[in-house]
């Protein structure tokens, strides 16, 4: 039987010490072996802490996007498919079940199991860390609405009221996850990590077209209630998390203005995507902004009352 990879490294850098020597080569070992303490992943593979840093980041998300859907289509969440899956972290505040056709709680359903598959596949590699506290209340999705159209809506938006709501809603969350995975992918060392980000990226990237595309279809339809149509609240939640995110235009509504569509040829923005087509990019500290709804990575709110977890989010709070 081979050695452990672990072993492997860690003897590497005990031979190049005894052949180098001297404290300054040893001080240069250590420091390059703390890289390599990271954690053994699927296969037995150690990945360095970077990697591992910014796999478990996207567990944040992971653990909104799945108690989101599976409490509006289930009337459940984690507690009640694989209570080892939250950590013994808190349930979430204001989860509740949604009034759904039954193609849209269909849905909704395979988006809440595929949610669940990537905290299993996330938590095969990294350790990760309990379910934080998540807000995913009627009253913290009408204040995140009421923020992007900049106005007091009454009655005020409840995503579990019906599909056209919970559309709405679910066009918040995934697609911020997807900027995410854009941007942590070229920053991965490893094969194992990045083949992992590439699996979560492709799902949610489908997830957030199907979203897309549904409320494409409603576009022109008006939100009862509001008198605004479905593609103008897009619009406005898009340019929220722009404002929200600081970094310029990383987020585009169903509908753009005029050379602003693919090759600059529609006004119909079905996927979004820069000038080339291309996914947008974000950082952690671009995602806590946003998901905070502080603009402030170092600001809990929002989704997350009391922050996000992992070593990359605990960094940036205050």
């Amino acid at each position: 039987m081979g050695a452990p990879a672990g072993f492997v490294v860690m003897a590497s850098v005990v031979l190049a010490v005894s052949l180098c020597g001297g404290v300054g080569r040893a001080q240069d070992m250590d420091n390059e072996w703390a890289r390599y303490r990271g954690f053994f992943g699927g296969g037995g593979t150690l990945l360095p802490q970077s990697d591992v840093d910014l796999l478990e980041f996207p567990l944040n998300l992971e653990y909104l996007e799945a108690e989101f859907f599976c409490w509006s289509a289930l009337g459940y969440g984690l507690d009640g498919i694989d209570v080892n899956l939250t950590g013994g972290g808190p349930p979430p505040v204001g989860a509740q079940t949604a009034a759904l056709t039954p193609f849209v709680r269909d849905v909704a359903t395979q988006f809440c199991y595929q949610e669940v598959g990537h905290l299993r596949a996330i938590k095969q590699n990294v350790r990760g860390f309990p379910r934080p506290l998540l807000d995913i209340s009627a009253t913290n999705f009408g204040k995140i609405v009421e923020q992007a159209m900049n106005t007091t809506l009454d009655p005020p938006f409840n995503p579990y009221e019906n599909s056209l709501n919970f559309l709405i809603a679910s066009y918040i969350i995934p697609y911020v996850g997807l900027t995410g995975y854009v941007g942590a992918n070229p920053k991965l060392l490893t094969p194992q990590a990045r083949r992992l980000v590439a699996g979560l990226l492709g799902v949610e990237s489908a997830q957030d077209a199907v979203i897309r595309a549904l409320l494409y279809e409603r576009g022109l339809s008006r939100v009862a209630s509001y008198g605004v149509g479905v593609a103008e609240v897009t619009a406005h939640i898009s340019e929220l998390r722009n404002e929200l995110g600081r970094r310029g235009v990383k987020d585009e509504g169903l509908v753009v203005a005029p050379g602003e569509g693919p090759e600059g040829q529609t006004v119909g923005n079905i996927i979004a995507g820069d000038r080339f087509s291309l996914a947008y990019d974000r950082t952690p500290e671009e995602i806590l902004g946003v998901v905070y709804g502080t603009g402030n990575p170092a600001q809990a709110g929002g989704f997350f009352p009391q922050g996000a977890d992992g070593r990359i989010a605990r960094g940036l709070l205050m």
